[in-house]
């Protein structure tokens, strides 16, 4: 017994250390695997680190790369001129008040000129005090008559430039807004919008730029020069020879220094519209990033984006400090030449006092322009810079061309008809050998999985793209023989995701029908079910729905959509996914407006919730941009195949 129980204890002993050792060895492996997460999440910050700073090194070779692009000077200075044109007598009266205003500045310095030598003959008893006395009235009145002069011409000068800049800026926004809206789907799916619309600000800005340098740097500098190199030449050629060194000196200088500018210019405008495009970006993705608690990540993007930024600016900035150090010794070795050369003159009595002062001034005259053009000349690199990034875009030609002899459209019975429609994009074959013919006053559907055509058939019936092969044709005519502004405003659609103007929803639903009597869009509103949400609301029809909509819901923005449809009364109608982002109750309330809608239009209906479609007069399965099946609902699922199998899987769900 005594043994037994011996045993036991010694069992019990072991047993005990095995459980201490286990634990030890389990609080060992803990503290190793501790470690070793340690480790490897340092190693994983360590290397996320790099790869960071791998991509900001990429970033700014790709930022150097596209900086070394050169700006297409001559190209945009034929637009920026082409914008003036029209103001040739405009200009030319600018011209003359310019050189009114220049010479006027040399006309008071000649005065002073004179004043000083009247002064010597006075102080040498050379002259009386009469004679002096009425000179000094005379030179009063002229130098009042000067200021007058020059004020008037000030004015009108300012006053005819403000008007030549509001013109050409409204000129350019003109052309460029027409262009790019006309451009096709193809370009604007490819451009940022943020960077758009920096690129199309800064180019009103820097039309304003180029003709402020032009009529207040450039054409005055070279005016003042002329002037001041004859004044000066009349009295010691000498100097005016040093004067002309002086300029050229200067500006060459100055030239090479802002050559050297243009391509931090390019860069910094290239990071600046990069960094406005991802703004732009967040903003408009504000929901999604708060659902997913990105904030954080956004601001770190966004940090590393304006650090770019603003390398780019001090990389560019830093260049001043060259050229204005530069710029202070060329005009300090002028002074000193003009300082000896009309001295050793004056004491040779081969010049007087007066004409010393003269030359003084009138070089002190000449060194503000001088500065006002080679400021001049950074604001004309940065406006080409700015001209460039926004005049390349007149030489993106539209993808979809009207033909020369395109005609109106003006849809009949709107039989519409896919013959042979084959289309690639990118060399991925998405449509192939479409052969669809949807009868006039039918509705026909357009199901099948993502990615088997959908969407690109009605972007081709909209042509949005150009279809390859085959032809799409309306009530039996090719829809190419007809103006693309006329086909759309022929077609009427309710969109999956309706995007309403920043406006109120009476304006928003007018838009597709802007002739439209006040009662006409009140009945729209009516139709759509509208009337009912629009009457809770404390401005009624004149609420603002905010940027893109979201001050609606996703069921109000659908029946704001279903209104303009029903307002622009089109005889055929394409309803893209229309219900698929709303809840039951919304989708069957929006379903019975849709149904209205229908009735004696050609419609063609996208949607994945078959139950959506199965009243329509046609279902055509689509897959991999070909028709895999056609029929009517009860027909479909009958046979096996795609739309059977999509039935299915809907009806009973997808989890057994």
């Amino acid at each position: 017994m005594v043994g037994e129980k011996e045993k036991k204890r010694k069992e019990k002993k072991v047993s005990d250390s095995s459980k201490i050792n286990l634990e030890i060895s389990s609080k060992t492996s803990e503290r190793n695997q501790e470690k070793s997460n340690k480790k490897q999440k340092v190693k994983s910050e360590a290397n996320k680190r790099i790869e960071e700073q791998e991509k900001e090194q990429a970033d700014a070779q790709k930022l150097k790369d596209d900086a070394e692009e050169e700006i297409n000077f001559k190209y945009n200075v034929k637009v920026y001129l082409s914008l003036l044109k029209k103001y040739k007598g405009l200009i030319a009266i600018l011209m003359v008040l310019i050189i009114i205003f220049e010479v006027s500045m040399i006309a008071d310095r000649l005065i002073l000129k004179k004043i000083i030598d009247q002064a010597t003959l006075f102080t040498s008893h050379s002259i009386t005090v009469q004679v002096f006395g009425a000179f000094i009235l005379l030179m009063g009145i002229s130098y009042l008559i000067i200021i007058l002069i020059r004020s008037v011409a000030n004015w009108f000068k300012l006053h005819l430039i403000n008007r030549l800049e509001g013109r050409a800026i409204l000129d350019m926004k003109k052309r460029f807004f027409n262009h790019i809206v006309d451009l096709s789907h193809g370009f604007h799916t490819s451009n940022k919008t943020g960077s758009l619309i920096s690129r199309f600000v800064r180019g009103g800005s820097a039309v304003e730029r180029m003709t402020d340098t032009l009529f207040f740097d450039m054409i005055p500098l070279v005016v003042q020069v002329i002037a001041v190199v004859i004044a000066v030449f009349v009295f010691d050629w000498v100097t005016s020879l040093i004067i002309v060194i002086i300029v050229v000196v200067f500006l060459t200088f100055s030239l090479a220094i802002n050559k050297v500018l243009r391509k931090s210019n390019i860069e910094a405008n290239d990071r600046e519209d990069d960094e406005k495009a991802y703004i732009s970006d967040v903003f408009i993705n504000i929901d999604s990033i708060k659902y997913f608690g990105k904030e954080n990540a956004m601001k770190s993007r966004y940090y590393a984006k304006g650090k770019i930024t603003k390398d780019a600016l001090l990389k560019n900035w830093d260049y001043y400090r060259w050229l204005t150090a530069g710029q202070t010794f060329i005009i300090g070795i002028g002074i000193v030449a003009l300082l000896v050369l009309p001295f050793m003159r004056f004491m040779n009595n081969d010049i007087t006092l007066g004409e010393i002062v003269f030359i003084y001034t009138i070089y002190g005259n000449l060194t503000s322009p001088l500065y006002r053009f080679v400021g001049g000349i950074r604001s004309y690199y940065r406006a080409m810079a700015d001209f460039d990034a926004l005049f390349k875009y007149e030489l993106s030609h539209n993808e979809i061309i009207d033909a020369p002899n395109a005609k109106e459209l003006v849809v009949g019975r709107g039989a519409i008809e896919f013959r042979n429609v084959s289309f690639s994009y990118k060399e991925r074959k998405i449509i192939s050998d479409l052969k669809l013919k949807v009868a006039a006053g039918k509705r026909v559907a357009l199901v099948g999985s993502s990615g088997a055509g959908k969407s690109t058939v009605v972007k081709l019936l909209y042509r949005l793209y150009d279809v390859q092969e085959g032809a799409i044709l309306i009530d039996g005519k090719n829809i190419n023989s007809f103006k693309q502004e006329s086909l759309r405003s022929e077609l009427s659609i309710v969109p999956q995701d309706c995007v309403l103007f920043d406006d109120t929803i009476y304006n928003n639903i007018a838009f597709s029908r802007p002739e439209a009597t006040r009662d006409e869009v009140m009945n729209a509103i009516k139709l759509a079910q509208l009337d009912n949400i629009v009457s809770r609301m404390p401005k009624s029809e004149e609420t603002i729905v905010g940027e893109r909509g979201v001050k609606l819901s996703g069921g109000e923005r659908q029946r704001v959509s279903i209104a303009r449809a029903i307002l622009a009364n089109k005889r055929i109608l394409v309803l893209d996914e229309a219900t698929s982002s709303l809840d039951s109750e919304t989708e069957h309330e929006i379903q019975l407006a849709l149904h209205d809608l229908m009735k004696g239009r050609t419609s063609i209906i996208i949607a994945h919730r078959l139950s959506t479609v199965m009243s329509a007069d046609l279902i055509v399965v689509l897959d991999e941009g070909k028709v895999a099946q056609i029929g009517t609902h009860n027909e479909l699922i009958k046979h096996k195949g795609i739309y059977r199998k999509l039935w299915n899987l809907q009806k009973g769900g997808y989890l057994e």
